[in-house]
C-alpha cells in the first residue's frame, strides 16, 4: 500500500448531517500532492458508510483511460454519535446520537438520500 496522502471522494453525503460527517472525515487526512495515485472513497448508502482504498494508473488509451485497482483494506462504518469538540474532551456537547428504534422509519436517512 502506498504511503502517500490520498485524494478523497465522498459519495451521497447530501443532508446537513452528511455534510458535517464528510467534513469530519475530510480533516482526518492531510492534503494530497497533485501527482498522488492513491484514492480513498467514502460512499454512503442507507446510512452505512463504505470505505474503499484504490490506486489509479493512466492507461495507454490516452488521458481518459484510467485503470482503478482496489488495494484494501475496506470496511463499513455506522455513525454512532457526533460530538462537538475534540477527542480529549470528556464533557463535549453531543450533536447527534443514534437512539434505539430510530431506524424504524424506513424513510428517514440521516447522512444522505
Amino acid at each position: 500500500m502506498p504511503e502517500q496522502y490520498p485524494h478523497l471522494i465522498f459519495n451521497n453525503f447530501t443532508t446537513q448531517m452528511g455534510q458535517r460527517v464528510g467534513n469530519i472525515l475530510k480533516h482526518i487526512f492531510p492534503a494530497p500532492k497533485l501527482d498522488a495515485k492513491r484514492i480513498v472513497t467514502f460512499s454512503n448508502q442507507s446510512d452505512y458508510i463504505s470505505f474503499r482504498n484504490h490506486v489509479y494508473d493512466k492507461g495507454e488509451g490516452g488521458p481518459k483511460s484510467i485503470e482503478l485497482k482496489e488495494i484494501g483494506p475496506r470496511f463499513e462504518l455506522r455513525l454512532y454519535q457526533v460530538k462537538l469538540g475534540t477527542v480529549e474532551q470528556n464533557e463535549a456537547e453531543i450533536e447527534w446520537v443514534i437512539r434505539p428504534y430510530m431506524n424504524t422509519s424506513k424513510k428517514r436517512k440521516f447522512i444522505g438520500e
